[in-house]
């Protein structure tokens, strides 16, 4: 709320600060901030009483300028969220703020919304000016583009909140997806509306919709509404089934009933339960009434049952069949674990054009589908329903030939399956392989950015084969090389967004891969730009090079950017440092760096930057596994004082590895600790590195002979 006023303190140099009555609400929102701060406003008018809105950022002395483009964004949303919702924003006034020191990303605290960021630094005595903040604050000369698009997404989820979780809160913690699942896809939906040309929705697919496969298809998933019964239990389900699991189905859903009629029936469920409490059940019958449809009998599964499905498919002339069960990482399931029986929107698409859509749903465990065009169909249009989709491989081939009748998120989820079922065994990692080199010419970047993310996840399970490394090695550079060529390096002036990702992406492949060319451009351009030449480097291409510039230059280039992390006057710079330096190449580099995160000088926040980079590299994450052994103490009592933190720190520091050794060795080292908190962790790390291990042991030789066979293998 406003203040309403303030007086002199009874101790000289204070004062009073008096606020005005808030309304019904949930204590775990309110928040105070109190300190030097500067802020930049607008105004906005609301659309049913016509009163006159305040819309603020609050920072720091000296960050104020950067806050421009998240209020340019805040007053926006607020206007664009009053009208989808038919409910004006509740409050009396609109306030963000940039927090330095901050556990989560941002907090929706009703009218004060914080955002995260990392604490000043010191230089002698004076706090300096040097202040890390990127998901509110945005410097258009210094920072990388992709925080632009961060801090837009960012602002408008939390704001969303407003609305759905603030002004309507679920009635407990089991149902934390009715706030966070909601808030993520209409977060997103505002972009889109501001951002058409970012295509956020095949962001979605390739990053958000991934993820959130990737935790649903182990054992240790749960189901996105689940049992709470204590605090250290909250921050838990926190997670990417929560957020983005639940963002996915209601996606799936709002495109089942068109976004107008689900937009619909969230403003009846809102102007029912203001200032109140709400169950699923209670969302359901909002949009049940709003659509005509029984919502709950058809989307309940989707939300109390664990998991997802696959659906299988079978050809014949003329006809598909289509079969659903329930997909695991480790390929195995047992029948009592596939009883679940879904609610499928199928999205087929057939014909030689591509145009004819079928909408139906598949209902039963399996059925036929007639009327099939054989020349050419596509199940799951635009990956809008949460399912993977197991194709006949002459059939994966034939989509792979037909590229140009495929959406951008018709590509991205082909990718994703064919690379997940290679994983389970339901696929093949040739087949994987054999389909993504047919992308040499592709020009969107969100289809890069699944490519190189699914072909990743290959080179790391077999990094510890030199000569399987080798040959993939090779593979990706010979993929990535015309297309990295061709992107260049330099940004046009009216260039679009998506066009400078897909170059920083290019550019840090391609290099970190051995294409000598952009290391040695790029060996160039850091040496410039360590020697005092600012512009010598585009903020984009920062990331990039620094990550070739450390992974090839040794002691040297890891000091020169341990110096930038200390001096970056960037809000971005000290995540892209951080990240950078993770690409160390021997022990005793990778020894540097771990004391350097734990020595105080990176924010206890930040210090999984550096442990995720670590673990992403298969010459360090074994010694990163061995400091947390030999130092447990050290990183529980750093870490520990959030458990969001530690737990955070340990999920991006064990999951990358793919052997069975070291999998026993995590479970035995946690097996007499108190583990409260980041217990769940510990079970879906346990989970991924077996799925993990089982791959490789089953096409370790696979990969070797196709490899060679194509001529990546001498």
């Amino acid at each position: 709320m406003p203040e309403r006023n303030v007086i002199e303190g009874k101790h000289k140099g204070t004062k009073v600060v008096s606020f005005e009555r808030t309304p019904i609400m949930s204590t775990y929102l309110l928040a105070w901030a109190v300190g030097d701060f500067e802020y930049v406003e607008d105004f906005t008018r609301r659309k049913y009483n016509g009163k006159s809105l305040p819309v603020r950022v609050y920072t720091t002395k000296g960050l104020v300028e950067q806050g421009r483009f998240a209020l340019e964004n805040a007053q926006q949303i607020v206007d664009y969220f009053s009208e989808i919702f038919h409910i004006d924003y509740p409050l009396p006034k609109v306030d963000l703020i940039a927090v330095h020191e901050f556990s989560h990303g941002a907090m929706e605290n009703w009218g004060l919304i914080t955002y995260r960021g990392s604490k000043a630094l010191r230089n002698g005595r004076k706090l300096s000016k040097k202040h890390r903040t990127t998901a509110v604050l945005y410097d258009e000369l210094k920072s990388d583009q992709k925080y632009k698009n961060r801090v837009a997404y960012v602002v408008s989820h939390e704001l969303a909140h407003q609305w759905f979780g603030n002004l309507c809160t679920m009635q407990w913690w089991s149902e934390l997806w009715l706030n966070e699942g909601f808030a993520t896809w209409v977060g997103w939906y505002a972009v889109d509306h501001l951002y058409p040309t970012w295509d956020v929705w095949g962001q979605f697919v390739t990053e958000s919709m991934q993820t959130a496969f990737q935790l649903d298809s182990l054992r240790t998933s749960h189901p996105i509404e689940v049992p709470v019964r204590n605090a250290l239990e909250v921050d838990q389900i926190f997670d990417h089934i929560s957020y983005l699991k639940g963002t996915s189905v209601i996606r799936m859903l709002s495109g089942h009933l068109t976004v107008e009629v689900f937009l619909r029936g969230v403003s009846d469920y809102l102007k029912a339960h203001r200032y109140g409490n709400a169950t699923t059940d209670d969302l359901w019958s909002a949009l049940s009434k709003a659509s005509g449809q029984d919502v709950n009998a058809f989307m309940d599964p989707w939300i109390r049952k664990i998991g997802f499905p696959v659906l299988t498919v079978a050809e014949e002339p003329g006809q598909i069949s289509v079969r659903q069960s329930r997909f695991l990482t480790t390929g195995d399931v047992e029948p009592e674990e596939d009883e679940t029986t879904w609610w499928i929107p199928l999205g087929l698409k057939t014909g030689s054009k591509a145009t004819n859509l079928k909408t139906g749903a598949l209902t039963v465990k399996e059925d036929t589908i007639r009327g099939v065009d054989e020349n050419f169909y596509k199940i799951n249009t635009d990956q809008t329903g949460f399912y993977r989709t197991n194709l006949p491989p002459a059939r994966l081939a034939k989509l792979g030939e037909a590229r140009q009748k495929l959406t951008v998120q018709d590509k991205i989820g082909l990718i994703g399956d064919a690379a997940a079922l290679a994983v389970s065994g339901d696929g093949t990692i040739t087949g994987i392989l054999m389909f993504v080199e047919g992308f040499k010419n592709e020009q969107s970047y969100l289809v890069w950015s699944q490519i190189i993310s699914s072909l990743g996840t290959i080179r790391s399970i077999f990094a510890d084969d030199p000569e399987v490394t080798k040959g993939l090695r090779a593979f990706t550079q010979q993929l990535v090389t015309q297309a990295t060529d061709k992107v260049g390096w330099e940004f046009a002036t009216e260039e679009d967004y998506l066009t400078g990702q897909l170059r920083a992406l290019l550019v840090s492949t391609a290099g970190l891969a051995g294409h000598q060319g952009v290391v040695s451009e790029a060996q160039r351009r850091f040496s410039a730009y360590i020697s005092g030449e600012d512009n010598a480097i585009h903020p984009s291409l920062r990331s990039a090079i620094f990550k070739i510039a450390v992974s090839e230059g040794g002691q040297s280039a890891y000091d020169a950017v341990t110096l930038d992390f200390l001096n970056t006057t960037s809000v971005d710079g000290k995540e892209i440092a951080l990240q950078a330096l993770g690409r160390v190449q021997t022990e005793e580099l990778a020894a540097n760096y771990l004391r350097f995160l734990f020595s105080g000088r990176v924010s206890v926040q930040d210090v999984h930057s550096g442990a995720a980079a670590l673990a992403a590299n298969a010459k360090t994450r074994l010694h990163l596994w061995n400091y947390i052994k030999n130092h447990w103490t050290e990183v529980r009592e750093k870490l520990g004082g959030n458990m969001v933190v530690l737990d955070r720190f340990l999920r991006l520091s064990l999951s990358k590895f793919a052997s069975l050794e070291i999998e026993k060795e995590i479970a035995d080292f946690f097996k007499d600790k108190d583990n409260k908190g980041y217990d769940r962790s510990l079970g879906v790390l346990s989970d991924t590195i077996k799925g993990n291990a089982k791959y490789k042991e089953r096409d370790l030789e696979i990969v070797r002979e196709w490899l060679k066979a194509h001529g990546y293998l001498n």
